[in-house]
């Protein structure tokens, strides 16, 4: 049986005031696999010509079940969404949906990858999007990546010619909620493989559990609700499972860094400097949630640089990320493939992660371990690098959390704590540069409504360093070192340039913002008295573009000022000669 395809989603519905309170055997079919219209909220009237499945692909862009065939290897058994990726990206998603066969990962195992989305995208979707990433934080923003989230099940089976069962249940999503869907993943794929149906294919079996998935978003948590119905005849009676989730993307810090964790400051100036890293680990999993802490322990500095939790030898940027006659990329790279030991020996800074222990275990003081050292994927866990630290080493975390294993603490408390250090180190960082980059904004007092906005002033590095010695982090971090230094490599990286890009983007549309108001406040019909109509209509075409700039761009304008320049462009229309204003009220082309 087919997963079911855009065609078959039917119509979308209304959610529902109250679903605590409303009856699951009253819920459709089609409002049972119909997602809410998406992270912004109410319906735009552009979005209400959508189709169905444009809705829900902006959650899910497609749901796959990836096997193993003795004469294909690794191949798509089905999908809901057969069109929705090249014969090249389909083959990159089969060997991305199956751990190497040197993981040796019996059972159920859960872990992500990332790959570059290709031409053939839906542009249209692009707007769709737009509304959830305007208000994302930035670790959240969609990016030109996509996601694969990997539910794989190996286990033994004497019927099959193999051995055993291998096969991967697999969402893939624009969206990076890893806990997100991971925790959707853990709900739908053991029904699944127990089933052998796709879960998403209400009312298609009676034997066959419907799930419904309602969505609420805001920007400090997310509730869902997954009502499942059981239609089996041994089932009565209908069940519903509330799950409420901390967070929709963290992965547990603590956990990841535990096996290095006498290294994790050092690995903090690695990420924030965007140095090129791989991550040896003995499985996907283990290797995709260590790549993924990397990525988050610079937040709410957002990771610039490429990065992938989980890469193969199969990968379309295998050769580009693995050559020797150039430099490594600045990238972050999980790995479980021996082969990738030798491959790699000439990347300037290496981990090698092993089983993840027990948080009551505790670790082994390691040292910094030479390059040179790493022969193979056997070798021992830790760091390998020459890389020195500017920043002096913290001993207060490493002895803070070296306690809290002592005394078995609790998990979600040891994340917290090195969560909160890297939180507090990142922003400490972070604030000289975000008070200078403020001192380039233009006083409001110089903006005029008859004269273009003014422009930033150039972000000038002498002129930075010369404010750390008097606004520097030392007032918000105890920690010692050469801080200048630190900054000095940062500003030459992707991070840095990623994260000016954005603050010069919002900073500029402030200006344009002010600049609007400004116009507002005129008197546009007192003003286009002493304008000849020539003069009068170039005035009403400048703000007609102005409007669709602001509403385009969404710009930071206070409540209501939008539809006051439109009731000022319509006033001024109005005076005009009839046949003016029938040619001005025509809509613009693009």
């Amino acid at each position: 049986m087919a997963l079911q395809g855009p065609e078959e989603l039917g119509e979308q519905v209304e959610e529902p005031e109250d679903l605590d309170d409303q009856d699951a055997s009253s819920i459709s079919p089609a409002e049972e696999i119909t997602l809410p219209p998406g992270p912004g909220g109410e319906d735009e009237p552009e979005e209400a010509l959508l189709l169905p499945w444009d809705r829900f692909s902006t959650w899910l862009h497609c749901i796959c079940v990836v096997g193993f065939d003795l004469e294909l290897g690794q191949a798509v058994e089905d999908e809901n969404n057969p069109n929705s990726f090249s014969l090249f990206q389909k083959t990159s998603i089969c060997y991305l949906s199956f751990p190497d066969s040197n993981s040796g990962c019996l059972g159920d195992t859960q872990f992500c990858f990332r790959f570059r989305q290709g031409s053939n995208r839906k542009p249209s979707l692009g707007c769709f999007l737009e509304t959830t990433d305007r208000d994302a934080p930035p670790c959240l923003k969609v990016r030109g990546h996509y996601y694969g989230y990997v539910y794989f099940r190996q286990v033994r089976d004497k019927s099959l010619k193999r051995g055993y069962f291998q096969k991967s249940l697999v969402l893939i999503s624009k969206l990076p909620y890893v806990t997100f869907f991971h925790s959707l993943l853990k709900i739908m794929a053991p029904e699944y493989f127990e089933k052998q149906e796709p879960c998403l294919e209400a009312g298609q079996s009676e034997n066959l559990p419907y799930l419904s998935v309602c969505l609420y978003l805001s920007r400090t948590y997310i509730l869902f609700f997954l009502k499942t119905r059981l239609c089996a005849s041994a089932f009565q009676s209908d069940s519903q499972v509330s799950i409420v989730l901390p967070t929709i993307h963290e992965v547990d810090l603590f956990r990841c860094f535990y096996p290095v964790f006498f290294h994790i400051q050092m690995l903090w100036e690695l990420v924030l400097l965007g140095e090129a890293l791989v991550v040896m680990a003995p499985s996907p999993a283990e290797s995709s949630d260590t790549v993924l802490a990397l990525v988050s322990c610079i937040s709410p500095l957002r990771y610039c640089s490429d990065f992938r939790p989980y890469f193969t030898i199969h990968d379309s940027e295998f050769k580009e990320y693995t050559t020797r006659t150039q430099a490594p990329p600045s990238v972050i790279l999980g790995v479980t493939n021996p082969f990738f030991a030798k491959t790699l020996q000439h990347w300037p800074h290496i981990i090698r992660i092993g089983d993840m222990k027990q948080a009551g275990e505790m670790a082994k003081q390691m040292k910094v371990k030479k390059l040179k050292n790493l022969k193979t994927l056997d070798s021992k866990p830790g760091v390998y690098t020459a890389y020195k630290p500017y920043l002096n080493k913290d001993e207060d975390i490493i002895k803070q959390l070296q306690k809290g294993v002592q005394q078995k603490r609790p998990s979600a408390a040891q994340n917290a704590i090195i969560r909160r250090y890297f939180l507090e180190l990142t922003q400490s960082f972070m604030i000289p540069l975000e008070r200078y980059v403020a001192s380039l904004m233009p006083l409001q007092k110089s903006i005029s409504p008859w004269k273009s906005p003014p422009q930033l002033r150039p972000f000038i590095q002498q002129d930075f360093m010369k404010t750390l010695e008097k606004a520097g982090p030392q007032l918000t971090s105890r920690l010692k070192g050469d801080w200048i230094g630190l900054y000095r490599h940062f500003l030459k990286s992707s991070n840095f340039d990623g994260w000016f890009r954005n603050r010069r983007r919002e900073m500029t549309q402030k200006l344009e913002a002010l600049h609007l108001e400004a116009l507002c406040e005129e008197d546009l019909q007192q003003r286009v008295q002493k304008h000849s109509e020539v003069e009068t209509v170039d005035l009403v075409l400048k703000l007609k573009d102005k409007l669709t700039q602001a509403e385009r761009e969404q710009l930071p304008v206070r409540p209501g000022t939008v539809a006051k320049l439109r009731a000022h462009i319509e006033a001024v229309i109005l005076a005009l000669p009839e046949d003016l204003q029938g040619i001005l009220h025509k809509p613009s082309t693009p």
